[in-house]
């Protein structure tokens, strides 16, 4: 049986529909492309969960497909800020109670001003972190957005 994170226990607070997907982890191999394969999907339908820092508004995460790298730039600019740049991998876990390869956009320690990908759209079911390696949250992008109180854009 599949453990519950606590992602997964606030979707299912909320009333939410999801199933979890889990997947075998390579420690070597965090990135969403062995997520993908795994999973025997698309990558454009597995969406990372990236930490940004912004030079005039703080934290925001960014919600990518697998196959995109975030352009700063656009990010900055979304997120009301003139520049930003990712945190520094050691700050994941202090700042959202997540390590690489398990941030789910769904409940880091503090809400944070989410965007997600425009491409979310496009599909009927997406993949983001369920906040654990080996663990992937199969949910409705709109219920993500709703969620999250996401933004859409094109990062």
């Amino acid at each position: 049986m599949i453990q519950k994170t606590n992602a997964a226990r606030l979707l299912d607070a909320a009333g939410i529909g999801y199933e979890l997907i889990p997947y075998e982890v390579d420690e070597d191999h965090l990135e969403a492309s062995h997520v993908a394969a795994e999973l025997g999907e698309d990558i454009d339908m597995v969406f990372k969960t990236l930490v940004l820092r912004g030079d005039r508004n703080g934290l925001f995460v960014c919600v990518m497909p697998g196959s995109l790298e975030v352009d700063l730039k656009v990010a900055a600019r979304i997120s009301g800020n003139k520049s930003c740049e990712m945190i520094h991998v050691k700050e994941l876990l202090p700042l959202t109670g997540y390590i690489r390869g398990g941030c789910s956009p769904i409940g880091m320690k503090k809400p944070l001003p989410t965007f997600i990908h425009e491409s979310a759209l496009l599909y009927d079911r997406i993949y983001v972190s369920a906040g654990q390696r080996g663990l992937q949250l199969r949910i409705s992008p709109g219920d993500l957005i709703n969620y999250t109180g996401a933004g859409i854009y094109p990062i």
